[in-house]
Formats: structure tokens, C-alpha cells, sequence
């Protein structure tokens, strides 16, 4: 990967709906080897995808927790049950497995207070072998994920 390619990259994430015509211009390429890249690197898996990126407040999810989770236990079956269930909720934004303690960090979204103490009480706190959670909840977000 060279100088060039980080420039493409650079520019996709910050407008992932460039045109091929207006990327080349802005990477100093013309249209064909500017393509031939963004493919390469597309088949490579460095560009792993498009996304829009959504307003939360205009979908009803504008109110984010982000929970720190202990389970009781690490065997095969708990993790995966933990993991499995957490993944199909639309309301988890992202799920990540840490080394050390806490065992995860979850970011949820949903509307409102309520709507999160449901989340709690109908999703995760029904996984079983759950030791401890704690939620910490957004006061003002400073950067957001790209």
C-alpha cells in the first residue's frame, strides 16, 4: 500500500459516494488506474464495505449507552450464548470482547430511558450466568465513529 492508495482510502471514508471521475481528480489519478485500485483494495478486504451513516434521532435511537459487562463464567457454551444473543439485538450498536475485566463493552442505542431499561430487562439481564453490568450513559458525544 502506498502513498496514493492512503489518499483513495482517505477519501472514501470521508464520502464513501465520490464517483470514480471525482476520486481520481482528488487523489491525482485519471479514471482508470484510480478504478483498478479502489478495486484492489477492495478485493484485498482493506475496503470492507459502504455504509450510510443515519441520523439516530431521525430512526428513534438517539438516546446511547455504553454498558460494561462481567459474565460468571468463560466456557465455550456461556460465551457463545452471550455473544449469539447480544449480536441478533438491533438495539447493540457494537460488541466487543476485552481482555481483563470488564469481560465486554456493548454500545446500545434506543429512544429513551424506558426503552433502554426493556432492552435491559427483556434481553440481556435474561442471558444466563451474567455477574455484573454496569451502564454508563452519554452525556454529549465529542467524535463519533467514522
Amino acid at each position: 500500500m502506498d502513498a496514493t492508495d492512503r489518499a483513495i482510502i482517505a477519501e472514501l471514508e470521508r464520502d464513501g459516494r465520490l464517483t470514480n471521475v471525482e476520486l481520481a481528480s482528488r487523489v491525482g489519478l485519471t479514471t482508470g488506474p484510480c478504478l483498478r485500485r479502489v478495486q484492489r483494495l477492495e478485493a484485498d478486504g482493506v475496503i470492507r464495505g459502504y455504509r450510510a451513516v443515519i441520523d439516530p434521532a431521525a430512526v428513534g435511537r438517539s438516546f446511547e449507552v455504553l454498558i460494561d459487562l462481567t459474565l460468571d463464567a468463560q466456557d465455550a457454551e456461556t460465551v457463545e450464548r452471550f455473544e449469539r444473543t447480544l449480536t441478533q439485538a438491533e438495539e447493540v450498536l457494537e460488541l466487543r470482547r476485552l481482555f481483563g475485566s470488564p469481560d465486554y463493552f456493548v454500545r446500545v442505542a434506543v429512544a429513551d430511558l424506558a426503552a433502554y431499561e426493556t432492552f435491559l430487562s427483556q434481553h440481556v439481564m435474561t442471558i444466563p450466568r451474567i455477574r455484573n453490568v454496569t451502564s454508563h450513559f452519554t452525556m454529549k458525544t465529542v467524535k463519533p465513529a467514522p
